[in-house]
């Protein structure tokens, strides 16, 4: 199973919970067709079970589910068995919600999964209890799959589920299984963590302390029972130790808050409890730990004690609930309710009920929420005391007056910067969004050119953007009278202006730089643009005069903020335009061939039928040359596949030189080239394959300083309207004369009509 990190978890967690669409995992459950055998089967010498071999139908019985077959009579291994259905799946796995204890999976006499290992006389120990993904080999459906099943505990077989789904939709419903705890148990954690604060600052209030063991007890318990603690690590045993630990520390916290609560009667038999329970869950993991017995036999004896104490407590509360507080009494309530889920949950484990998903989170979830409701009512209370206090105190406002105004105005400064923000961030997301628009740099650059000026006013500046070069061209500017003082060219040779910081504005400010009669030390904001190939390059800079809006600004506070939306501002244009040349990349690789630097096939396809209908339309001339390079299979073969690769090149290259900028050279696939000659006649195409083949024939092949000769091409050439009634045949009528170039000698150019 493939380990999630815990930030990748949360990541997807969140996801599930802002869509709940994606948690909806597609499953198949397989609940017809089991059957089940007592015992263990003998191993061929090949180790092989020999039931996975001979189907011996009857030794099988019929069972409704695979667990606790009737007649089990002290035995420890059982085999079950199921054909499973067909089904529509990409990455079939077969889910499995728990086993009692250990499992193999054969089919077609091979093993596809073990989980626990089987000793000689097919026993092995208790390895935890985690949920199962069986990937399925191709041609299982209606296939025997036979279970192999070790179990010295109470119950034997699988338990709670077993479906087939995709591997990718068995994560979503692992995550959806387990968002509730997780968010409850976060949820309690947050609890846990503030009473133990005040614990920690109201000693003598040990409640508080009492509170915290348990909601943390409980959320523990949450996350380690999840199922997605499994994608946080793959250590099913840890979980089960965490999950019995908690668990069996949740009647200790209890019976101390209980003990605490009753003080004044004397609760020696709440304090015995948790002392047992304590002595218990001590004594239980040590001896797992040990070795002396497992884990998973510690969880009945368990359970019986836990209902025995649930009953004893209940009979102590009910005697003396009457002197409790509402408080007190309310989480009780709360406390009944959890410990309710958790019986009904025990019943299930222990096959008292059929199983289904007890919803144990939400007893923690209303636990917590009394906590919490309970902490509000306090809250309430100290802040009707506040305000009790708050008119004693009104005759101290009239001295305060003063500086209320102050800060009156500074609001009001505060309240004009914002309304300044909010307009230039929606003139920033119209800017933004015709910048996603646009289909290239060019056309982004000559949109920003435009927009700069309503973006960045009242503040007068320039924008520059890269030429070639090492030259960066004014493209606007504005807020200035004429000339403009700023320079029309900046050289990157004799250095950029450097990107202005907060600090310098602070120390500019401080220093009176940006105040009256300033000016000559501009802001400067550069545009990096990141591609793929070329990396971070910065396309634009933006040069801003700061004089008569941060000189003037009521506070040092004011001008930060316009600055940083400033910056940030920058900061998200480079990011669209960076997306922008992505995109330009990724559609000019996916129309150029990698090799010859040629337009590719998918190209040649879209522009021939564009150009065909052109020519068709305005009754124009086309032409289409299809070339081939003569024996290149045998060159290959010979020299090398790099070495092909350079002849590939080479002969690129030469079509790249003898023909026109209008005409479109392709790479058609393999050793093939094909040229769209829009306008030319049948003898200006003939021509210049004659020319072609003249000129790859001179070009002499060379290869890691080796003369490896010289290649030939076969041309054919059709016309449109010469060849074809329609200027979409031409393509076929090439491929024609190209055949007949090849069966003629090669190294020559064939004409169809």
């Amino acid at each position: 199973m493939p380990l999630f990190n815990l930030p990748r978890l949360i990541i997807v967690l969140l996801l599930a919970l802002a869509m709940p669409a994606l948690s909806a995992a597609a499953s198949q459950a397989v609940t017809e067709g089991w059957e089940y055998r007592w015992g263990d089967s003998p191993f061929t010498p090949e180790g092989v079970p020999e039931w996975v071999l001979n189907h011996e139908p009857g030794q099988w019985h019929s069972i409704g589910f695979p667990s606790n077959p009737p007649g089990r009579q002290g035995a420890e291994n059982v085999w079950f068995r199921v054909a499973l259905p067909e089904g529509e799946w990409q990455e079939p796995v077969l889910y499995i919600f728990s086993v009692d204890l250990i499992v193999q999976v054969w089919v077609d006499g091979e093993q596809i999964y073990q989980y626990g290992n089987f000793d000689s006389q097919g026993r092995g120990r208790f390895e935890g209890w985690p949920w199962h993904e069986i990937e399925l080999p191709e041609g299982y459906e209606n296939k025997p799959v036979y279970f192999r099943i070790f179990s010295n505990y109470t119950d034997i077989g699988l338990w709670g589920e077993v479906s087939i789904m995709d591997h990718p939709d068995l994560v979503l419903y692992i995550l959806k299984n387990s968002l509730e705890a997780l968010v409850i148990a976060g949820f309690a954690t947050l609890i846990a963590l503030l009473a133990l604060i005040f614990s920690l600052l109201q000693t003598e209030k040990k409640t508080f302390a009492s509170i915290s063991l348990f909601t943390l007890s409980s959320a523990l318990m949450l996350v380690s029972e999840s199922q997605a603690s499994l994608l946080i690590a793959y250590r099913p045993l840890m979980w089960d130790y965490l999950a019995a630990g908690s668990y069996y520390m949740l009647p200790v916290a209890m019976a101390l808050l209980l003990e605490q609560w009753l003080t004044n009667h004397r609760p020696w038999v709440i304090n015995l409890i948790w002392k047992i329970h304590l002595v218990y869950l001590v004594g239980a993991l040590m001896g797992a730990l040990a070795g002396v017995f497992d884990l998973s036999s510690t969880f009945p004896p368990f359970d019986a004690l836990f209902l025995v104490s649930l009953v004893v407590i209940f009979a102590v509360v009910v005697r003396r609930i009457r002197w409790m507080v509402l408080e007190q009494q309310i989480l009780l309530l709360a406390f009944g309710i959890f410990c309710a889920l958790l019986i009904v949950d025990m019943a299930v484990a222990h096959g008292v009920l059929p199983w289904s998903r007890v919803p144990v989170s939400y007893g923690m979830l209303l636990f917590s929420l009394a906590v919490v409701l309970i902490s509000l009512w306090h809250y309430a209370g100290t802040q009707e005391a506040l305000t009790r206090l708050n008119v004693s105190l009104e005759e101290k406002v009239a001295e305060r007056t003063a500086k209320a105004e102050a800060l009156a105005h500074r609001e009001q400064a505060r309240v004009r910067m914002l309304t300044f923000e909010n307009e230039k961030n929606r003139i920033l997301g119209d800017v933004i969004a015709q910048l996603q628009d646009c289909l290239g740099l060019k056309q982004a650059f000559a949109l920003l050119a435009r927009t700069f000026p309503d973006l960045c006013s009242p503040l007068p500046g320039a924008f520059y953007q890269r030429g070639s070069g090492e030259r960066y061209d004014r493209v606007a500017v504005w807020g200035y009278g004429r000339p403009a003082p700023l320079p029309v060219v900046l050289d990157a040779r004799k250095g950029l202006p450097r990107p202005s910081t907060l600090p310098e504005l602070k120390q500019s400010l401080e220093s009176g730089g940006m105040g009256e009669g300033a000016g000559t030390i501009p802001l400067c904001f550069w545009i990096n643009v990141e591609s793929a190939s070329a990396g971070i390059v910065t396309e634009g800079i933006l040069l801003l005069e700061g004089e008569g809006v941060f000189g003037k600004a009521e506070s040092e506070y004011g001008s930060a903020r316009l600055f940083s939306a400033l910056d940030q501002s920058m900061q998200r244009i480079g990011i669209t335009l960076s997306s922008i040349a992505l995109r330009e990349e990724l559609q000019k690789f996916s129309y150029e061939d990698a090799l010859t630097g040629l337009k590719n096939r998918r190209y040649f396809d879209q522009l021939f039928e564009h150009e065909s209908a052109v020519a068709q339309r305005n009754d124009l001339s086309l032409s289409l040359l299809l070339v081939d390079i003569d024996h290149f299979k045998h060159f290959n073969d010979t020299h090398g596949h790099e070495a092909g690769d350079r002849a590939l090149q080479r002969v690129a290259s030469s079509l790249q030189r003898q023909f026109r900028e209008s005409d479109i050279v392709c790479r058609y696939g393999g050793e093939e080239f094909v040229v769209i000659m829009p306008g030319a006649t049948l003898d200006a195409a003939r021509d210049k394959a004659n020319q072609l083949c003249e000129a790859v024939g001179e070009e002499p092949i060379t290869y890691q300083d080796r003369d490896l000769g010289v290649l030939t091409v076969s041309v054919g050439v059709a016309n449109w309207p010469d060849s074809s009634d329609r200027p979409e045949q031409i393509l076929s009528r090439a491929d024609q004369a190209l055949y007949r170039a090849k069966e003629a000698g090669r190294n020559r150019v064939e004409v169809f009509g």
